[in-house]
């Protein structure tokens, strides 16, 4: 005779069960959404702050951020497609930011911004992710110590190709004391990213500036 009064109440019960997985699961999937575009804003203004180190303001005209080619290529690192920034001025490329990976560092890949001016020099090189030893290899990082300014104004022939190494290995770049497989590996991938840029200068230099991302066989 109770059965029916039961039956109410499990009914009952599992409304207000239904009722608290749907709010919650709005709340959690509002909550998402909130710190997905907190953690993209955050995001933007990093690369931001990192490309604006590179090239200075005034240097160029453009939108960094939206005026990109996608790249995908071996002698860059890349495992998959890769945003390049251009630079220009009245819709002409007068530089290009390249990323670059590279794989061997100490502690494993170290993801580099390098800067590239359209005459070939090096505008600057920053260290954007790393797990390096820290108060060893991070100093490749700007705000640990000054030597990634080091490749400032360099380019293939300055210095020529066997320059291009860590001092220890006959080059013309400082190493760290006790950290010399980091320094080595931002010299190669930096190397390795004027190579690709000499070898492929005419087409970046002549891409259109839209501000519309391109894809790039």
């Amino acid at each position: 005779m109770h059965l029916p009064e039961v039956g109410r109440s499990m009914l009952k019960n599992g409304l207000v069960l239904g009722l608290f997985a749907v709010v919650t699961v709005g709340g959690v999937t509002l909550l998402q959404r909130g710190t997905a575009e907190r953690i993209q804003a955050a995001e933007r203004q990093s690369q931001i702050r990192a490309l604006g180190e590179i090239l200075p303001a005034g240097s160029y005209d453009n939108d960094l951020l939206a005026s990109t080619i996608q790249l995908n290529e071996p002698l860059l690192g890349h495992r998959g497609p890769q945003p390049a920034y251009l630079a220009g001025k009245n819709g002409q490329v007068t530089a290009v930011i390249l990323r670059a990976t590279a794989p061997d560092g100490y502690s494993g890949a170290i993801h580099l911004l390098i800067g590239i001016l359209a005459d070939g020099r090096l505008a600057g090189v920053r260290a954007i992710g790393h797990r390096e030893t820290p108060g060893l290899g991070d100093r490749i990082e700007l705000a640990k110590d000054p030597w990634i300014r080091g490749f400032e104004g360099k380019s293939l022939e300055s210095p020529v190709e066997s320059g291009w190494a860590v001092k220890k290995d006959g080059g013309t770049f400082d190493q760290f004391a006790g950290a010399t497989i980091t320094p080595r590996a931002v010299v190669k991938a930096t190397h390795q990213a004027l190579q690709y840029f000499q070898a492929n200068k005419a087409r970046l230099l002549n891409t259109q500036i839209a501000g519309q991302q391109r894809k790039e066989p």
